[in-house]
């Protein structure tokens, strides 16, 4: 297959259906043009972003009080303001069906299965808005979850948002002191705590980390524990402030829900930072433009349609679960889960997916490369006949995934590789079921996304490598840095760089097909003899090769110039011989550059991650050189660092 044929293209009969095909029809009467093609549509999309988002608003039905005005000061990126004369409800454009329908689905590993109707769901949210309401929760608390990925969690979100609290979120598998981190900064009055999770087979007890929360975070008023192992009271008994869901709900009967509409702006999320490189920032996210992207994202880029089921294997520390959540908006139902995606031999999560009938199926690039070296091939083992969508996000998806993709999970699906981040909690590229897929890239620049590629003098570029920009604005911008009231973090964060130019940190090149290809974190790039190098491009050679379970590489200060070291870490039984290490050269030299062959190849017993799986590139670097890493708190692993220290081989 040559780099110019696609790898798989859309059918006739799926762009008939498809709400892009509809949408574009719609645009074309907004602009009296014909709009021939995606491209064309992008263009208009950013020429008139005022006009591009109001029929955004439009066509998917958004609940609320538009207002007059779509855009002011839409020439500043900092001053401008979508919808400024607006007031909607998250929670309300989310709870929009009431019927006996699937709303949420939850799977605890191969433990614990459960299923919540729209009309059930509607009713756990009345209780906790009651609930809430009760305990003195007013518009602008924080409302915050230490909490699995399970249906209480969506429930307490949206019955705080629907009072206007803002929720924000990490997952219990956080240490006690990265939690307290995030949420020390925040000062929820309401903390939500399971009694416990599930993870690898195993019940894990967090008593002492919700007995050191409520020690440490004198904000909150409550703990609410809810069920999970079963043990909920006896948690209850032993942790100050704390209360089961059942006794915080006990007073209350379901009845209609109200809706606090707000502005535009309002804060729904508070999102964090992973912190490796010092304090987590605390992003904050308004209700009207994170709903307004993620229903562009999910119905015009991934054809989410009312009735689907929509799946994204996430923990609530990362914001993923938030654009998961917004998937009811579309009249989706969510297929949860919570724990260890490789339980039950890597089977649970196929399992699932046949029986529940998943129409989309979201994960990440590092899960897609596991269960390709697992062995299991879904296509021979499960039916996935009403699969229509793979996502991967997390980290560059390299080209021999997608082969492996579409040869062993299905032929017919659109494999949408994405990219952007906790601080748009939205895509900047992503995928489209109206376009063909090319191998190793992302399809498209998100609509609406005046998304751009800049060399280091400030000029765009066309297949060079450069930084990532947008230079207009979007919707989904953060409101701001919580405890920032000049707004001088937030600036120097995103437009530091280039003046009135939202800069994302991220090494990309915009392809011949007006794709994308992420090579990794621009502050992350390698720099050998004065040639930039992403990260991910010796990644995509190493993961060839199946006695390598995953890599790191870094660059070192040696001689007056900087040389690449290249840690691996091994299958059990591998060896880091002469032999392993030629081939490893030799095929990062074939399938990338001389330039990108490391100076050493190093094997290690772990890489450490943030607890969102992201290997820590500038972590391993600081370490490597003697330097503090500011922040050992945002690790899953932090212990796997000592294994980078005062290392013999960095000595020669």
């Amino acid at each position: 297959m040559t780099p110019d044929t696609p790898i798989w293209t859309p059918s006739a009969g799926r762009l008939a259906g498809a709400h892009l095909t509809a949408f574009t029809k719609l645009a074309e009467l907004a602009y009296d043009r014909k709009l021939n093609g995606y491209a064309e549509l992008w263009r208009a999309s950013v020429a008139d972003p005022a006009r591009f988002w109001s029929l955004v608003w439009d066509y998917c039905g958004v609940i609320g009080d538009k207002g007059a005005t779509a855009l002011s000061d839409g020439d500043n990126m900092l001053a401008a303001r979508f919808f400024p004369e607006a007031r909607l409800s998250y929670a309300e454009n989310l709870l929009r069906r009431d019927d006996d329908g699937d709303a949420l689905v939850f799977w605890g590993e191969d433990q614990l299965q459960r299923r919540w109707s729209w009309r059930e769901l509607r009713a756990q949210v009345s209780l906790l808005q009651q609930a809430m309401r009760g305990a003195g929760i007013q518009s602008g608390d924080r409302v915050a979850g230490f909490m699995p990925n399970m249906p209480e969690t969506i429930a307490a979100m949206l019955a705080a948002n629907s009072l206007g609290a803002v929720w924000t979120s990490c997952s219990p598998d956080f240490g006690a002191d990265g939690a307290v981190e995030r949420f020390g900064q925040t000062e929820p009055k309401l903390l939500f705590c399971p009694d416990g999770y599930w993870y690898a087979g195993k019940a894990v007890d967090i008593r002492a980390k919700m007995a050191a929360l409520a020690e440490a975070l004198p904000s909150v008023r409550q703990i609410i524990v809810v069920p999970y192992l079963g043990e909920t009271g006896v948690f209850a008994e032993n942790v100050p402030k704390a209360i089961t869901l059942a006794d915080f709900t006990a007073a209350y009967q379901p009845q209609a829900l109200s809706f606090e509409r707000l502005p535009f702006r309002h804060p729904l999320f508070i999102l964090y930072s992973s912190g490796t490189t010092g304090k987590p920032k605390c992003i904050v996210h308004g209700a009207g433009g994170t709903l307004l992207q993620h229903l562009k994202e999910q119905q015009l880029h991934g054809d989410v349609h009312h009735g689907d089921r929509l799946f994204y294997f996430t923990t609530c520390g990362w914001m993923m679960w938030n654009w998961l959540a917004s998937g009811l908006a579309s009249g989706a139902a969510l297929m949860l889960f919570d724990g260890s995606p490789f339980v039950g031999e890597g089977r649970t999560l196929w399992d699932y997916a046949e029986r529940q009938r998943f129409t989309h199926f979201g994960t990440s690039a590092k899960y897609i490369d596991g269960l390709r070296k697992s062995g299991i091939v879904p296509a021979r083992e499960w039916k996935l006949d009403s699969l229509r969508a793979v996502f991967s996000t997390g980290s560059p998806l390299v080209a021999e995934s997608f082969d492996w993709v579409y040869a062993n999970i299905k032929a017919d699906i659109n494999l949408a590789s994405v990219s952007g981040g906790t601080d748009i909690v939205s895509c900047f590229a992503l995928g489209c079921a109206s376009l063909p897929v090319y191998r190793g890239e992302l399809q498209c620049r998100g609509l609406g996304m005046a998304v751009d590629i800049y060399n280091e003098y400030g000029r765009p570029v066309r297949g060079e490598k450069g930084e990532l920009v947008c230079t207009r604005p979007f919707p989904s911008m953060p409101v701001g840095f919580w405890n920032d009231a000049d707004g001088g973090k937030y600036r120097q964060a995103y437009f530091g760089r280039f003046d009135n130019i939202w800069c994302h940190g991220d090494y990309a090149e915009l392809t011949a097909h007006d794709g994308m290809i992420i090579y990794g974190r621009s502050d992350a790039v390698l720099n050998p003899g004065g040639v930039r190098i992403g990260t991910a491009e010796i990644y995509r050679q190493v993961e060839a090769f199946d006695e390598v379970l995953e890599s790191i590489a870094v660059g070192q200060q040696w001689q007056d110039d900087e040389r690449v070291l290249l840690f691996v870490r091994l299958r059990a039984g591998a060896r880091l011989d002469e032999d392993l290490q030629q081939r490893i050269k030799a095929q990062i030299k074939t399938g990338a550059s001389p330039r990108h062959v490391p100076a050493k190849i190093i094997a290690v017993a772990d890489i450490p991650k943030t607890i969102s799986g992201k290997i820590v590139e500038l972590a391993v670097k600081n370490v490597i050189h003697g330097l503090p890493v500011s922040n050992i708190t945002a690790l899953a692993n932090p212990e796997a660092l000592k294994l980078f220290e005062n290392l013999d081989e960095l000595q020669s």
